[in-house]
């Protein structure tokens, strides 16, 4: 049983939006931080949102006031609302259980699990 889906990718235009879901298993949702990374064709991950199970968001600067991440506790379910989307944007989006900074803010570019991914094209 799959412990992380996510949902919601597809096609738009550049300025476009799009959200993205991703359910998670309770054990994973109540343990960790959680976020989403990306990863576009021969680059490498690059983590783009996180919350923490008090609220606390923080941001690759890449998307600072375009994405915003928020979360239902009572669905176990995060949720990636993308704005102003451009084309390099396009990537698969994978939802992740993430680590912890010393600062207690959850980090970015540490993931303990993952799902399998939906895809974001944005076009020109």
């Amino acid at each position: 049983q799959a412990q992380l889906v996510e949902s919601g990718g597809g096609s738009v235009q550049a300025g476009g939006s799009l959200r993205l879901s991703c359910t998670a298993s309770v054990w994973i949702y109540s343990t960790y931080c959680m976020g989403w990374f990306r990863q576009a064709p021969g680059k490498e991950r690059e983590g783009v949102a996180a919350i923490d199970s008090a609220g606390r968001t923080n941001y690759a600067d890449s998307v600072k006031g375009r994405f915003t991440i928020s979360k239902d506790n009572a669905k176990n379910t995060l949720y990636l609302q993308m704005n102003s989307l451009s084309p390099e944007d396009t990537a698969m989006y994978h939802c992740a259980a993430l680590g912890r900074l010393g600062s207690g803010y959850c980090d970015l570019w540490v993931y303990h699990a993952w799902g399998q991914g939906t895809q974001v094209t944005v076009s020109s």
